[in-house]
């Protein structure tokens, strides 16, 4: 059974083309990018999609820190563990590896574009 965070086969060819604009993928809005200019790429897909995931996660979290302290608490751990996330993506990207993000990976197979 594959660990969902090992890297995912991937296309040579589509990877190296491509790994620049993947990684800019998990940079905020600029998730936008892959998923719009990139719609051949299975490899630019997929990273657009896990940043429009973490996109999605740091908005929810942006909304919670109103909550008085517990919000704000849950703000800064939800920020960091978002920041590994983005980082780790971009490594891959870059790396040309299809990795998927524990946790919140499952949810960006599950986008549709």
């Amino acid at each position: 059974m594959q660990h969902s965070t090992m890297p995912q086969a991937v296309n040579p060819k589509d990877a190296e083309e491509n790994k620049i604009i993947a990684a800019l993928g998990y940079l905020g809005f600029l998730c936008l990018l892959p998923l719009l200019l990139k719609k051949d790429s299975p490899f630019a897909q997929h990273h657009g999609k896990q940043g429009l995931v973490l996109l999605i996660a740091w908005l929810i979290l942006w909304l919670v820190n109103v909550v008085p302290f517990v919000g704000q608490v849950l703000w800064v751990l939800g920020s960091i563990g978002i920041l590994i996330l983005v980082l780790l993506g971009i490594v891959n990207a870059l790396n040309g590896n299809m990795w998927e993000m524990p946790v919140l990976g499952k949810y960006a197979k599950d986008i549709k574009l």
